[in-house]
């Protein structure tokens, strides 16, 4: 039995292979929609014996399948974002507890102690809908911060701004989590000069905006806000983790999140460090899921297991995923 005290307790690479490993034949025999997956790729789960021979599922059957890896209840619906019509992902999750730990432990790693910070969220497109694991978890974290200045902010730009620029003077640690044309609303109407906030955007237009290429969005945002660098969030409705970026783009995994970047034209082959792919995602806390995701995002990997994120698969192309699609 896999249990969230070994995945949030690894240590070490061959710790963690092992765990993946273990999960991955727990999954094949528990998940029916992942077993039909690697029969259809006719994979011998016996015959596994790295990482890199493990299946990874196309994250587009969260969108047409249930993905689950038992029959207990399911506690938590999540859902990805989408315009009307659209076909939205759906992470059915049995144990919300494990992602309550999942992204704790990850702030942790990266941030400290939650109650340091006033936590400040501007995420009006997520908060005007229902299901969203992002607003699960920041609703969380402004709780656990245990600071009465912490919330949400939806429209109120203006008080907004005078709450950052009070919190600031006074020498508060602060973290703004917003989405990112939110951010650019915000510094449209006020430029700042920060000193103790932490900026931190989830990503996304969603149609908002035209799309900019990172080192652009990431200059405006410390031109605006006054800040030397600008972290990011790498999560996403079908992992139960985060990986963060503290500045330039670079993301950095917790111990029980590793990343794998395949061909473009190959969805089975890897390619070497530097060079850039698709990101197929590792994350343990996925038990009663699937742990292994093969994402529509183009990145690549450094030697030392960090990443970045270089755009997405054209979404009427995904080339060496559409054909495994069953």
């Amino acid at each position: 039995m896999i249990t969230s005290s070994y995945i949030f307790a690894i240590s070490s690479q061959k710790q963690f292979e092992k765990i993946a490993l273990k999960m991955f034949r727990f999954q094949y025999e528990n998940n029916l929609v992942y077993q039909e997956f690697c029969d259809f790729l006719k994979t011998d789960p016996h015959k596994v014996k790295s990482l890199q021979q493990i299946p990874f599922l196309p994250i587009q059957f969260f969108k047409s399948h249930k993905v689950v890896s038992n029959t207990n209840p399911i506690q938590e619906t999540f859902t990805s974002s989408g315009t009307t019509g659209m076909i939205t992902s759906k992470h059915l999750v049995t144990d919300v507890t494990l992602y309550e730990e999942s992204y704790r432990k990850g702030f942790s790693e990266f941030y400290g102690n939650i109650e340091d910070y006033v936590v400040l969220a501007l995420l009006p497109s997520y908060l005007e809908r229902e299901g969203s694991s992002l607003i699960y978890m920041v609703k969380d974290l402004i709780a656990l911060s245990n600071h009465p200045e912490s919330g949400f902010y939806l429209h109120n730009h203006d008080e907004l701004i005078a709450k950052l620029i009070a919190l600031d003077q006074a020498g508060q640690n602060v973290i703004l989590i917003g989405v990112t044309f939110a951010l650019l609303d915000l510094i449209e109407k006020h430029q700042f000069q920060l000193q103790h906030t932490i900026i931190m955007e989830t990503g996304g237009m969603k149609g908002k905006r035209k799309e900019m290429i990172r080192e652009e969005l990431h200059e405006q945002l410390c031109k605006g806000f006054g800040v030397s660098s600008i972290h990011s969030e790498y999560g996403m409705t079908e992992l139960l983790s985060q990986a963060y970026s503290l500045g330039n783009g670079v993301f950095e995994c917790p111990s029980w999140i590793q990343i794998l970047v395949r061909d473009t034209e190959d969805a089975l082959t890897y390619i070497q460090d530097g060079k850039t792919g698709g990101i197929n995602v590792i994350d343990l806390a996925n038990i009663n899921s699937c742990s292994f995701i093969a994402t529509q995002d183009l990145g690549k990997k450094n030697p030392n297991n960090s990443f970045e994120v270089l755009g997405r698969f054209d979404n009427s192309d995904i080339r060496g995923c559409n054909l495994m699609v069953i």
